[in-house]
């Protein structure tokens, strides 16, 4: 079968660039977030396309595979493009048979989160009509529910200010990603398990620094926390473990066209234990040449 979309001839003396194009299609639910994203990948560097209809993806990769003037692209693609969004997966498998593997970074929030962003800028939902903002979220659902299970990326942003949005975005494009990019996140369990998380390991059996005194205001960022933490006589098994796992995990995430490695670290609150871990095991898998990310999800909360 011939591709969906024929590629651009090529401009007179252009020829292909020698780096990969890496393609970042940005997608979820009205009112998630998808803007800021965007924002964020153009300070990073990237050539980002807002709105455009899915079909043309295809030819605009291949004409930035020509000019030599980007290699990294990122594409808004929502609802927004109303019977056009159905045509997302077609121009998808059109890339992966030209031999692009695009990365799906899908924002999720709370319909109760995405009410009050709807209500504070007094604009009604794309899907809306003469309905409730709550029928408009609910008819988005299910039209992005099938890219939602195919994506490599979920951030729910239902707690995420603009300023967190960002800093996860830069943890996870701000490096190399012709590689799979490890993004190691801190986290407190009882503000909830990151939705995006791909591993999840648990540090509450090891001793508290909240209950030690001259530790309790300090956190995980602090020598005397750390020191306190990583000196506990489980956690450098603990960790040794970790990292091995995740060393013969990136292997396989890479075969199967993974751009990212989410690994989420949780303690009670997320301010001393796992703050402290995150940034061990992000030293030591850096110190193993990989691009690694960290994102303090809950730092600052307490």
């Amino acid at each position: 079968m011939e591709d969906a979309v024929a590629a651009p001839d090529a401009q007179p003396g252009a020829t292909p660039t020698d780096e990969p194009i890496a393609v970042c299609v940005v997608t979820g639910m009205s009112g998630a977030g998808k803007s800021a994203v965007a924002n964020v990948l153009e300070d990073l560097g990237w050539w980002v396309v807002d709105n455009l209809p899915p079909l043309l993806l295809p030819d605009l990769v291949a004409s930035v595979t020509t000019s030599h003037e980007r290699s990294k692209v990122g594409v808004v693609v929502d609802v927004r493009g109303g019977a056009l969004f159905a045509d997302l997966d077609r121009a998808l498998a059109t890339l992966r048979r030209r031999g692009t593997t695009p990365t799906i970074l899908f924002l999720e929030a709370a319909d109760d989160a995405l009410v009050r962003r709807y209500e504070s800028v007094r604009r009604p939902h794309p899907l809306q009509g003469e309905d409730r903002i709550l029928d408009g979220i609910a008819r988005e659902r299910a039209q992005v529910a099938d890219v939602r299970a195919e994506a490599d990326v979920v951030v729910d942003t239902s707690q995420l200010t603009v300023h967190q949005l960002a800093r996860r975005v830069r943890a996870m494009f701000g490096g190399d990603i012709s590689h799979v990019r490890v993004v190691v996140m801190s986290f407190g369990f009882k503000y909830g398990i990151p939705l995006d998380a791909d591993m999840v390991v648990d540090l509450r059996f090891l001793p508290n620094p909240f209950w030690v005194p001259e530790l309790k205001a300090h956190t995980g960022e602090d020598a005397d926390v750390a020191e306190y933490v990583l000196g506990q006589p489980r956690t450098g098994e603990f960790v040794d473990t970790v990292h091995r796992l995740v060393g013969l995990t990136l292997p396989g995430f890479a075969e199967e066209g993974k751009a990212f490695l989410t690994l989420a670290v949780g303690c009670t609150g997320g301010k001393h234990r796992s703050v402290a871990v995150t940034r061990t095991l992000a030293a030591r898998l850096r110190e193993d040449g990989h691009e690694v990310g960290v994102v303090h999800r809950d730092l600052g909360r307490e």
